[in-house]
């Protein structure tokens, strides 16, 4: 039985972190130049329901079965065998790989599921729709971050801009015009479950305040995708400035992603935010090509421990099935 490999994308959160978790709009586009990988190999000489696991990246080498049984990668395995009705699989190791930093807000946990599942279910004999591995990543994501809004497994799946209203039908972007996005990495995690969670506290305690935060982003978010689709780029990096400053006003900022969104926007970028659960984590800028050098290294002189340069555009993204 031939080895199955399977990867899926990161993902940065354009407009519309936190909000997106009441109901409001987001928008999310796959970041391919960093993957997750996952590849399934037979085990002849394993018995009959052994699935060894195999993440170097992580320092994890043993069973599926010594795994605790909330453990993110124990659930994607548990979730696919139990959709395809296999109690016992052919002995197999799995090797997870991935280049997405960890609690950066980049997606790695989603895209660790996912390209996982795809390739454990096609080595089974039945891949799995996007629908279906979507439904199951998004299970997955409960343990990494208690209450997800659901747009990163999305997003990671289908590898398609997206408009994300949570509960509602998929919505993907059209991009008439490309732009490019400077990721830069404060090396700090970025606990999104916590963030969420004490985010979800202020919000009980004041929920007149947070409501009204939240609306604000939405009306952001509904503007950047009419900027986007009618390729009126000239606008797209105020509108990033006054979602950053609306999180800011949420709590959800820290002095460091702070020094590396100002030494962006000295650097020459049309607009820079924190994206993802923030207190850490990733913030990205918006420029054309020839600003990316110029902020990267700013970006760098601030503290940043890694930048990454991606391109929006609509040749980048090939529709899969729904």
């Amino acid at each position: 039985m031939p080895a199955i490999t399977a990867t899926a994308p990161g993902k940065i959160i354009l407009f519309g972190e936190h909000a997106v978790v009441y109901g409001r709009p987001a928008i999310a586009v796959p970041v391919n130049e960093e993957r997750a990988r996952a590849i399934v190999m037979a085990d002849p000489r394993g018995q009959v329901g052994e699935i060894r696991i195999n993440a170097p990246d992580v320092g994890l080498e043993t069973s599926l079965e010594q795994l605790p049984e909330d453990q993110p990668i124990r659930a994607a395995v548990e979730g696919v065998l139990s959709e395809l009705g296999i109690a016992r699989p052919p002995a197999c190791t799995l090797r997870i790989t991935s280049t997405i930093p960890i609690s950066a807000g980049m997606g790695s946990g989603a895209a660790v599921s996912v390209a996982l599942m795809r390739a454990l279910s096609s080595f089974l004999g039945h891949p799995l729709s996007n629908a279906h591995v979507s439904e199951l990543a998004f299970e997955v994501e409960k343990i990494h971050h208690g209450t997800p809004s659901g747009i990163d497994n999305t997003v990671i799946t289908y590898a398609m801009p997206v408009y994300y209203v949570r509960g509602q039908p998929l919505e993907t972007l059209r991009l008439p015009e490309p732009f490019v996005i400077v990721i830069g990495d404060t090396g700090l995690p970025s606990p999104t479950a916590l963030v969420v969670g004490e985010l979800r506290g202020d919000w009980q305690m004041d929920q007149d305040k947070y409501e009204a935060l939240f609306d604000s982003v939405a009306v952001i978010v509904k503007d950047a995708r009419a900027t986007i689709e009618n390729g009126n780029m000239g606008a797209l990096g105020a509108l990033m400035n006054q979602n950053h400053e609306y999180l800011r006003q949420m709590g959800v900022s820290s002095p460091e992603l702070e020094s590396l969104v100002e030494a962006a926007r000295s650097a020459g970028a049309a607009g820079a935010k924190l994206s993802g659960g923030g207190k850490g984590g990733n913030m990205i800028a918006l420029t054309d090509d020839g600003g990316a050098v110029e902020i990267e290294s700013a970006l760098r002189d601030a503290g940043a421990v890694r930048t990454i340069v991606t391109t929006i555009e609509e040749s980048k993204y090939i529709q899969t099935d729904a």
